[in-house]
């Protein structure tokens, strides 16, 4: 088998049209328009290559289910399930998020590869990181 790329990750989301204002208008990226078959709750988000799946919950509860949450130790150091981007300047991103009320997890840190990192979570608890490079990769 080849992996060519990573197309996309889904998320099952408690509210569709909260989670899409978080993710266009928080993170900035664009809605686009979702195949007319599908008969369920749901919108798709994309930034360049990296697209989000947000599908509504059928059963209520079930996006609780599906992340049931971190503790706030977990989540400060990004030892949780996540999806990451990378931004052109973490420190930018930090405050714009913060001015925009989002829910900061973990401030931004040293990943130890060249990067600086930050997690923020989604309305229903996806954790998001955001990196961006500082100085040369070191693997």
């Amino acid at each position: 088998m080849e992996i060519r790329t990573m197309d996309h990750t889904a998320v099952i989301a408690a509210d569709v049209e909260r989670s899409r204002r978080f993710y266009v208008e928080v993170l900035g990226m664009d809605e686009i328009a979702r195949p007319q078959n599908f008969n369920f709750p749901g919108a798709w988000v994309r930034k360049g290559s990296a697209e989000i799946h947000i599908i509504g919950e059928e059963q209520a509860g079930r996006a609780r289910q599906v992340q049931p949450g971190y503790d706030p130790q977990e989540l400060a150091r990004g030892y949780a399930a996540h999806t990451a981007f990378e931004v052109a300047d973490v420190d930018a991103a930090m405050a714009e998020l913060r001015a925009k009320d989002a829910q900061i997890v973990g401030e931004i840190r040293n990943r130890g590869d060249g990067a600086m990192q930050m997690y923020v979570l989604d309305p229903d608890g996806y954790v998001i990181e955001l990196f961006s490079y500082t100085g040369p990769l070191t693997y």
